[in-house]
């Protein structure tokens, strides 16, 4: 029986085009949730694509969940082994925004499972993990610890807490909105230095995406 997870938490929905061809670098982000949902496994915060600086053949997405960690908190923050994160893919000529490829990570005992990219079970609010793909297996790297990276067949995964790279004057944003400031400072303040992220990082061959642009965003989804 193949685990299923129920959709709980969509990241904004990013539209990379021609992300493949020319490597635009995109992100969406929400840190701040209902309570029930800031901080918990299935929160994610932010959403980067874009292509690897090191390797221009290949694209790298970035999944950040559980924001504003204190540095005293992150030691003993962790993925929870209910979630699964799902980098979901649209590769249609139409841009229909209904996922062609999902990349999944599951988290259990200290190690990240990656499966895909590949075409997925079903579409939609709910998902079903889709083992027979691509799978690797890595270390979840430890809060100041040494850098762990899965490898196989041309895919790396990191997963780890990392400092936030978000930059947003929230202040500032909220005297625009209150009417208090017709804009903002530059370069302003960050609200979320100093606060930490887990973060997933999958680097894969742009071959595996298919041709063309594509749109990406990410899903938290919990174990039903």
């Amino acid at each position: 029986m193949k685990p299923k997870f129920n959709r709980k938490n969509f990241a904004i929905v990013l539209v990379s085009t021609m992300a493949i061809l020319s490597g635009v670098y995109l992100i969406a982000a929400d840190h701040i949730d209902a309570p029930a949902v800031t901080g918990k496994g299935s929160d994610i915060t932010d959403v980067y694509a874009f292509q690897s600086p090191a390797t221009s053949s290949n694209m790298v997405f970035v999944v950040n969940v559980q924001g504003l960690l204190a540095p005293s908190a992150t030691a003993a923050a962790s993925f929870d082994p209910e979630v699964m994160v799902e980098i979901n893919i649209d590769n249609s000529a139409t841009k229909d925004n209904v996922e062609d490829l999902v990349i999944q990570a599951t988290f259990e005992n200290g190690k990240v499972q990656l499966y895909g990219p590949i075409a997925p079970i079903q579409t939609g609010l709910n998902s079903t993990l889709v083992t027979s793909g691509g799978y690797i297996e890595g270390s979840v790297t430890a809060y100041k610890g040494s850098v762990a990276v899965g490898e196989k067949n041309g895919i790396k995964v990191f997963a780890g807490p990392r400092d936030d790279p978000f930059f947003f004057d929230l202040e500032a944003y909220s005297a625009v909105i209150g009417g208090t400031a017709s804009g903002f400072n530059n370069p302003g303040n960050d609200t979320f230095k100093g606060t930490n992220v887990l973060s997933l990082v999958v680097e894969v061959p742009k071959s595996m995406l298919g041709t063309g642009s594509v749109n990406v965003w990410a899903t938290s989804n919990r174990r039903k």
